[in-house]
């Protein structure tokens, strides 16, 4: 077996040292050639395609968050390459997600032993999205966390707290499946799994490989009502919240009154007002743990 590994070197607290140290006794253990492609400042899409191309893998081995999982998955969702998450970053939902746990021993163990498992991918505004999209509040945190250099749940939960005192609401206009919706919302989740990379589930009834997405409207909520959202967040009941409901879609449309921040992935992708997303069914293949798949 040929494994690719690309790792982004400049994601999470992993050092890189300690990584090629894991991966080369994995490779020993397993019995599976490798070669490794470092995201370097500067690199390109084109570098990425040509080492694939040029190593000829049957596995990917993608080191780094979300953002570097999305990046992979833009290049290889529609082929048959399969692609497995070594968890090294700062944001890590999609492994979560897939049940892939933060320890990078057992993640490399399913080079071997983990099963295929073929998922969605959402697109909005042309962009790949394989975890979750956000407007409003969620997406201003992570800009704001974009901007820190610190890392992890602490600074997510601090620029959480300032922005308490600073929720925005906006008017949207819906169209799902043809069918339209006015609402008010501080935000809007567009969830193609069902939770944040810090346990948080926003999507309870999210599938990975249903064929649908869901659309969670958060609407205005008096500030005390903060810390019960959250605790419903965490114990898997946001649905039974009366400022939340989920709209289960395979497309829709929507215009906002005011721009306002979108990220994709943990990734900020800038404001706008217009927003279109879609599904694209069982299009990237990803290594999992068996007792995960539903292939």
């Amino acid at each position: 077996m040929r494994v690719l590994f690309i790792i982004n070197t400049r994601s999470g607290n992993q050092t890189d040292g300690s990584l090629k140290a894991l991966i080369q006794n994995s490779s020993e253990e397993l019995n599976y050639e490798y070669s490794i492609f470092e995201l370097t400042k500067g690199f390109s899409e084109d570098q990425i395609l040509n080492a694939i191309e040029e190593y000829q893998p049957e596995t990917l081995g993608v080191a780094g968050g979300d953002g570097t999982v999305n990046l992979i998955a833009k290049l290889i969702h529609n082929s048959s390459l399969p692609m497995l998450i070594i968890p090294t970053g700062s944001a890590n939902g999609m492994a979560s997600e897939l049940g892939i746990g933060g320890r990078l021993e057992n993640a490399l163990s399913l080079i071997r032993h983990g099963v295929k498992q073929h998922i969605d991918v959402l697109k909005i505004n042309g962009k790949i999205c394989i975890h979750l999209a956000d407007v409003g509040l969620n997406a201003r945190i992570v800009k704001r966390f974009e901007e820190d250099p610190g890392r992890g749940l602490i600074t997510y939960a601090k620029y959480l707290f300032r922005e308490i005192f600073l929720i925005k609401q906006y008017r949207f206009q819906i169209k799902i499946d043809g069918k339209l919706l006015k609402r008010k919302a501080v935000s809007l989740t567009f969830a193609n799994a069902s939770k944040y990379g810090t346990g948080a589930v926003i999507n309870p009834v999210g599938l990975i490989d249903d064929g649908k997405f869901e659309l969670v409207i958060v609407r205005p909520f008096p500030h005390i009502k903060l810390l019960s959202i959250a605790w419903k967040m965490f114990t898997n009941k946001l649905q039974t919240s009366e400022y939340v409901e989920v709209h289960s879609c395979s497309k829709l449309q929507i215009r906002s009154s005011k721009k306002t921040t979108l990220q994709v992935d943990g990734e900020i992708c800038g404001r706008v007002n217009e927003i279109r997303a879609e599904i694209i069914p069982s299009c990237l293949t990803m290594i999992v743990p068996a007792e995960h798949s539903k292939d």
